[in-house]
């Protein structure tokens, strides 16, 4: 009778099984296992859900679904409840792992769904975003909101200040609900993409239960560990350590087992005998295989009369030396990483004039007593080279231009960032269009955008999207003469050094005059830009620096 009643179960189970074969093969086995029997309200089906779906048990990820169901494993139960809703499968450890296979199924909240941790209320998990192409990690700069917070859809949550792009960016809140736990406190550091910030729940009475609240390690790390600790990875390791001796063993003479004249060694061994000059073929080895380790190098060293060990060369701090060293912020390390990979992989040459600027400061006096007048801003000198280098590029497209590996793209937009330092390190905010903007107006933009340089709020589309460079060290620092790193994947910046008055001939034979003239130092890639080029885009520039009168026409 128990044999017809097996024979009956599994009669029913088949009529299931050609929806079964379309899904993994290893839930058809455990399917017929006879420890795992998987219940729900229908009966025997393996966890079916109204419309031919299954449950199998492999996943991490969140799904929404309306029925009840419930997995008993009697061997290996580890938990057990019901879960209605949304549901977070990545808290479920079951005897047997979880997913959701359907593919009419809603799809999974990869990022942001709610999730239900154990004896936890519906909570939501806010990760670290992505706010750049190019961003991996983040620092928390300060959080608007704090802990027991409403929130609403728009308001702003904390400001994020990207690694990758030296910005600092508002995190906007995407649905209502209270602010429950900050994960990540103010000035937290090198925070990866996706990693657990903070926590909001939709009920106002389930905040003091995430009071003392920590997140678990994520799912990557989780399963890294779980599937290390099921299945460690062999290591196969050579014993180098000798037996104890009372006595070092002499040099034996006798050549080591070597196949077509091949001694075989250990790397250690190799560079041991190496540093003491010391023949591998006088050596007889006493590891496996007759290989030769470095306890027998070290034998033979003790036997000489050597040192067993070569010394390591000792770091000793110069007497009377002070120092403190300092931490790299994020700013630093960007700046070091993009420069350093300038100078590999840019071929950088440098073209030097010097221009005139007498005509130039005139025409700056006359504008700034407009600018007075009517209550505007001051125009300065680099304002005005801002102006001409933009005028120069539109004159001479071919320095408008960046190198890709297939071709090489000129722009149509003339976009110039200008570097300024500050006390957090160097930015470089873009003036857009500057050829079509008058003088006015880039200057009012130089002077905000220097501004929020230095209260390091500027954001992406402040400095995103310039085409070339101007870095003048000359205005503020007087720096004579300088060539300038190129910015990539810009093919040109512009150095501009200081003004100096020199003697220079006059109208007569015995005649001298007073001029004052600036050294500019064109940096350009020369697998865009040929000496020609740039010797032609300098020679535009400087017609506008010396002609002043024709940036305004």
């Amino acid at each position: 009778m128990t044999c017809t009643s097996r024979v009956f179960n599994h009669s029913k189970k088949l009529r299931n099984a050609p929806n079964l074969l379309r899904q993994e093969h290893s839930t058809l086995v455990r399917w017929f296992s006879n420890k795992v029997h998987p219940l729900s309200s229908k009966g025997d089906d393996i966890l079916k859900i109204p419309g031919g779906r299954y449950l199998n048990c492999n996943s991490q990820s969140t799904a929404s679904f309306s029925h009840t169901c419930r997995v008993i494993n009697t061997d290996t139960i580890t938990s057990l409840g019901l879960f209605k809703g949304n549901v977070s499968m990545t808290t479920m450890k079951m005897g047997i792992p979880c997913s959701l296979l359907s593919k009419s199924f809603p799809g999974p909240h990869l990022r942001r769904g709610f999730s239900s941790d154990s004896g936890l209320p519906a909570h939501q998990k806010i990760g670290m975003p992505s706010l750049s192409p190019t961003m991996t990690e983040g620092n928390i700069a300060r959080w608007l909101k704090k802990e027991g917070d409403k929130i609403s859809p728009g308001e702003v949550l904390c400001e994020v200040e990207t690694v990758g792009d030296k910005a600092t960016v508002e995190m906007e809140c995407m649905e209502e609900g209270f602010l429950a736990k900050i994960i990540q406190g103010d000035g937290a550091k090198e925070i990866k993409v996706g990693e657990v910030i903070a926590i909001t729940v939709e009920e106002e009475e389930d905040i003091e239960k995430f009071k003392d609240y920590k997140p678990s390690p994520s799912g990557a790390t989780a399963q890294s560990k779980g599937s290390s600790e099921s299945a460690p990875p062999k290591k196969i390791e050579v014993k180098e350590e000798p037996t104890s001796s009372p006595a070092p063993k002499s040099p034996k003479a006798s050549v080591a087992p070597s196949t077509e004249g091949r001694i075989f060694a250990s790397p250690l061994a190799k560079k041991l005998a190496e540093e003491h000059n010391v023949p591998l073929s006088s050596i007889k080895g006493t590891g496996p295989d007759g290989h030769i380790v470095k306890a027998d190098i070290e034998d033979y060293l003790a036997s000489r009369g050597k040192e067993s060990l070569p010394t390591a060369p000792k770091v000793t701090d110069t007497a009377g030396l002070d120092y403190t060293d300092l931490p790299l912020s994020q700013i630093r390390k960007v700046t070091a990483s993009r420069l350093l990979l300038s100078k590999q992989t840019i071929p950088h040459y440098y073209l030097t004039v010097d221009t005139c600027v007498d005509k130039l400061v005139d025409l700056r006096s006359q504008l700034n007593s407009i600018q007075e007048a009517s209550g505007g801003k001051r125009i300065s000198i680099n304002d005005l080279v801002i102006k001409a280098a933009a005028l120069a590029l539109r004159k001479v497209p071919q320095c408008n231009s960046s190198w890709t590996n297939d071709y090489i793209r000129q722009y149509h937009n003339v976009n110039i960032n200008v570097a300024v330092q500050t006390d957090n390190g160097l930015f470089v905010p873009v003036i857009k269009d500057a050829d079509k903007k008058g003088l006015s107006k880039i200057s009012e933009e130089v002077k905000h955008l220097a501004q929020k340089a230095k209260e390091n709020s500027l954001k992406p589309e402040d400095y995103e999207g310039g085409t070339f460079t101007v870095s003048n060290l000359g205005g503020p620092f007087g720096i004579k003469q300088f060539c300038a790193i190129i910015n990539p994947p810009q093919s040109g910046i512009l150095a501009v050094g200081s003004a100096e008055k020199r003697v220079v001939p006059g109208t007569g034979p015995d005649e001298f005059e007073f001029a004052s003239f600036m050294s500019v130092t064109l940096s350009c890639d020369h697998r865009v830009i040929d000496g020609a080029i740039g010797a032609e885009w300098l020679k535009a520039f400087k017609s506008y620096i010396e002609n002043p009168e024709s940036m305004l026409l």
